[in-house]
């Protein structure tokens, strides 16, 4: 096996009495798209900002491409790229200016400067508005160029800190298609985000932290295979209803379902029997569910099981991730 692009082992981050990362472990191979997912709190920016040499780790040890980010903190610089949760683009410049502005920032030979500019621009669907200010992008057009500006020096390895959030969901779909084509042309991409769906559809492999640890390190497919293939869903019509529809699933099945409101929620690698069960029992009790919904489990349902529960959802939605920033929570 090749060297891991990414290496972290026995990773550690406190900020006075507060411990952001405890003893964090992963490696991300090379040409592949790995998740770093948590709840409110749970340390993803913070890692972020140690690979990509912006903090120094209290203790513990990370690689990029085999060089140290604290003893070899500018090589590490040379070839990585970063995309914030905040745009670094100058809104008062055009989008081609700012890409030549951090081709010359990164030492870009001067005569790639324009063909680099050109080439990013149109790769990223933005040649149209490349001679506009910034400041007439919409806010997708600033999230493209953002990640293009963190590719101008054609790094190797991509860091986006939660590259969608506040996207609409065609800018969304858009940008998770140039995330693919990066790594088919053997970028190595870590992603933090917020959206079980995107860690869902782009990633290789992805690691849970909550409250600076990692709880689970795997592929997508096996996580939720973990938890269960299917999902049943018993729409009650109201909580009162539920709470005891509730209580005659767990004296049928030895524990309570989830409750959200007026709405139960199982997982079972075994669903149709389960639903026979269910829906039996609630028949004899007189609790007929108003609405019924079978489908398979997501990332959504392995993050509850995991952190006891689930992301928020909805492109207006940001975790604060991270007690050194601004609005960030320990």
């Amino acid at each position: 096996m090749g060297q891991a692009a990414i290496s972290v082992v026995g990773l550690s981050k406190r900020f006075g009495s507060v411990t952001a990362l405890d003893a964090v472990d992963f490696e991300v191979p090379p040409g592949s798209v790995f998740g770093l997912l948590g709840p409110n709190g749970a340390g993803k920016t913070t890692a972020i900002r140690i690979l990509t040499t912006i903090l120094r780790p209290s203790g513990g040890h990370a690689a990029v491409l085999g060089h140290d980010v604290v003893r070899e903190a500018a090589t590490v610089r040379r070839q990585i790229g970063l995309a914030g949760q905040y745009a670094a683009v100058d809104p008062n410049l055009t989008g081609r200016e700012n890409l030549r502005l951090i081709g010359r920032l990164t030492q870009l030979p001067a005569a790639r400067l324009r063909p680099r500019a050109a080439e990013l621009l149109d790769r990223f669907d933005l040649a149209t508005a490349g001679d506009r200010p910034v400041r007439t992008y919409s806010g997708g057009m600033r999230r493209r160029l953002d990640v293009a500006a963190a590719l101008v020096p054609e790094p190797p390895v991509l860091f986006l800190d939660e590259p969608t959030t506040g996207l609409d969901p065609q800018s969304r779909t858009a940008l998770w298609e140039l995330i693919r084509e990066l790594v088919r042309d053997g970028t190595t991409v870590l992603l933090t985000t917020q959206y079980l769906e995107e860690a869902d559809r782009l990633a290789t492999r992805v690691v849970v932290v909550n409250e600076g640890r990692i709880i689970a390190d795997d592929t997508p497919a096996v996580l939720k295979s973990r938890l269960g293939n299917t999902v049943i869903e018993l729409g009650m019509g109201d909580e009162a209803r539920a709470v005891r529809a509730a209580n005659v699933i767990a004296g049928r099945l030895g524990e309570p379902p989830e409750r959200e409101g007026a709405l139960l929620r199982l997982a079972s690698r075994d669903g149709s029997r389960l639903l026979l069960e269910v829906l039996h029992s609630l028949d004899r009790s007189q609790l007929v569910p108003r609405t019924v919904t079978v489908r398979e489990s997501s990332l959504d349902d392995v993050f509850l099981a995991l952190t006891g529960h689930r992301t928020r959802t909805g492109p207006a939605t940001r975790l604060a991730d991270d007690p050194a920033l601004p609005g960030g929570t320990p």
